[in-house]
């Protein structure tokens, strides 16, 4: 059986079909629809795989308009907008079932040495002092939906440690702010753009989760309609995915149904190497029958 990890590097690694038309597999992970990481990470992938000079993406903006089919593959589109000077850009749209589901703008820059500054990273538990998530017990996952099941119960390619956990089940009501350390399950290659790809599918886990945390609400409570609209990111400085980062994350505000979370991605040694930011619909609805966690748009 593949690894966790070498399924994910499958996914992300696009089969080409012309110069600027790409195709992605879709995985079921215990979602309803395509998780949203899967599509940056491809899309990123796609973009990059485009680039005939040497230049390293430092920002990603993107949009979802449609719920992803996870038993269908997903084509990727690539513009190439402009190579400029310094930096290059292009516009990727991801297709399925003939509609567009997503579409996002990625630039580009050479590298060159320029004035540098930063946050520091927040004083927390280093990883190695922060025990891993119990199982959850099987007869508290027997009463959960399947969809939820396979989604608790499953080895990602990624490890994540929270410095504050929260029982997602039955969630306290707490400030909306978290730390989580996360690294890939196993070492890979030096590529960066394998790196930069993987680093856009994790960020979009505990995300947008970070938003109902004032509220005492969690993704996986059967009345709670939770779905991305956007995501952007900016790459600052060269890292691993494979090795222990740090998402510090916040949301500064929730209303009219939408929550918006931001992030900044730190290596072990304190260096801010990714930022990111994301709005997504929060919806607290009467019928849970009818709720869908990633509702079409």
């Amino acid at each position: 059986m593949p690894s966790p990890v070498s399924e994910l590097i499958e996914l992300l690694s696009l089969e080409r079909l012309e110069d600027n038309l790409f195709r992605g597999q879709s995985r079921d992970i215990g979602t309803k629809y395509v998780f949203g990481g899967q599509v940056l990470g491809q899309a990123l992938s796609a973009a990059q795989a485009t680039m005939t000079v040497d230049r390293d993406a430092h920002s990603l903006h993107a949009y979802f308009l449609r719920a992803g089919d996870i038993e269908a593959p997903i084509v990727f589109h690539v513009d190439r907008t402009r190579d400029g000077g310094s930096f290059s850009v292009r516009r990727v749209t991801a297709i399925q079932h003939g509609q567009v589901i997503f579409f996002c703008a990625a630039s580009f820059q050479a590298d060159e040495a320029a004035p540098e500054h930063q946050l520091s990273m927040p004083e927390v538990p280093r990883p190695e002092d922060i025990e891993p998530a119990p199982a959850i017990a099987a007869d508290v996952l027997a009463t959960l939906p399947t969809k939820v099941q396979r989604w608790l119960d499953r080895m990602g390619p990624f490890e994540f440690r929270h410095v504050y956990p929260r029982d997602e089940l039955k969630p306290p009501k707490r400030p909306p702010y978290q730390q989580v350390w996360f690294r890939l399950g196993q070492r890979v290659g030096d590529a960066p753009v394998l790196h930069r790809a993987l680093l856009a599918y994790a960020s979009d886990f505990h995300l947008l989760g970070t938003a109902t945390f004032p509220h005492g609400i969690s993704y996986y409570q059967p009345n709670v309609q939770m779905a991305s609209l956007d995501h952007a990111m900016w790459f600052h400085r060269p890292f691993r995915a494979d090795e222990w980062l740090l998402y510090s994350l916040d949301s500064p505000s929730a209303q009219g149904g939408r929550g918006l979370a931001r992030g900044m991605v730190y290596d072990r040694h304190g260096k801010l190497v990714a930022s990111t930011a994301q709005e997504g619909l929060i919806r607290v609805v009467a019928d849970a029958s009818a709720a869908s966690h990633v509702p079409k748009a």
